[in-house]
């Protein structure tokens, strides 16, 4: 595999993963784009200029003028999409963010027809799904950003607890990368020990909670979404791809029976490598987690329906 990395969308997400993956020395080329005139190109110029000061990195970072020009590309990350405004519906939202996703995905399969995606874009699981629809390709090829980032999280909020173990916290988050995901602290060790021997229940509890809302803590106090931490997820996640690492994160995949469902993307631990998922790992879930997790694959297709009520897939 190559090392080149398209990122179309370079606002705060796309522009700070571009950066991470600069400092690490990941890629031999970063190509950015958007739609707004200028910031491509003005963000790649900053990057370019912050590897004078990284003696590891020979990463050429570059701007796009057209979707044309993300081309030949090993991975392509899309963080492209609007938040919601005023008194948009959930529908309004779904419906606009999902003819930009629809547009990005023909622009890959034209112009980088062999990349790997990595969906960013929110709802995630839902523009997941699209991109799998609208290619048809191995599903293997199509990873929503999801775990890698509410795993960080929860792993945070562990650290906060304890006090020690950064670094050593395990993490796994299933389900959809919204209000219905499935933060599994239980489950994960710190260190060699497990979270459940040095957590009490109600530090257990207070840890699910605390990652569910950690997006919504964020914009509390910055009155924007959090980008440090969804960045370094999708360069944690390139970087495993481009190395062939087969390290297991938690990514949003298309599921053909796995868990007992098929035909939807949601939350699972999955390993990654040079051909995207290399593998669905199955764990075993108690009868609450499989209520739990049967809720998010519902959430998740009440948006997929919302499309097919609207003819989006026609």
């Amino acid at each position: 595999m190559g090392r080149k990395v398209g990122i179309i969308g370079a606002g705060a997400v796309g522009a700070t993963a571009a950066y991470s993956l600069s400092m690490m020395g990941t890629c031999k080329e970063i190509i950015l784009y958007d739609i707004a005139e200028g910031v491509a190109k003005g963000k790649a110029i900053d990057i370019g200029q912050s590897n004078y000061y990284t003696s590891c990195s020979g990463t050429t970072i570059t701007d796009a003028k057209t979707p044309a020009d993300v081309k030949d590309c090993d991975i392509v990350v899309v963080t492209a999409g609007v938040p919601r405004k005023g008194d948009m519906t959930r529908a309004d939202l779904l419906m606009i963010n999902a003819k930009i996703i629809k547009s990005v995905t023909q622009d890959i399969m034209k112009y980088s027809p062999n990349a790997i995606i990595i969906c960013v874009s929110n709802p995630l699981d839902v523009m997941s799904y699209i991109m799998h629809k609208i290619t048809g390709w191995e599903s293997n090829r199509i990873i929503g950003m999801s775990g890698a980032l509410d795993g960080s999280r929860m792993a945070y909020q562990i650290y906060k607890k304890l006090g020690y173990g950064a670094g050593q916290t395990g993490s796994l988050v299933i389900g959809d990368h919204g209000e219905n995901m499935i933060p599994l602290p239980e489950q994960v060790k710190v260190g060699a020990v497990p979270a459940t021997a040095v957590l009490s229940k109600k530090d257990i509890e207070d840890i699910i909670e605390r990652t569910k809302n950690g997006g919504a803590e964020i914009v509390k106090h910055l009155g924007t979404s959090g980008y440090y931490a969804p960045a370094r997820a999708i360069a944690f996640m390139v970087e495993a791809i481009l190395n062939d690492s087969h390290i297991m994160v938690s990514s949003s995949v298309l599921l053909n029976g796995e868990y007992g469902y098929s035909n939807v993307s949601v939350g699972v631990p999955v390993i990654l490598g040079q051909n995207g998922i290399e593998k669905i790992v199955e764990i075993s879930l108690d009868r609450e987690t499989s209520a739990k997790f049967k809720k998010s694959v519902e959430s998740i297709n009440d948006g997929i329906n919302i499309l097919k009520k609207n003819n989006f897939f026609d």
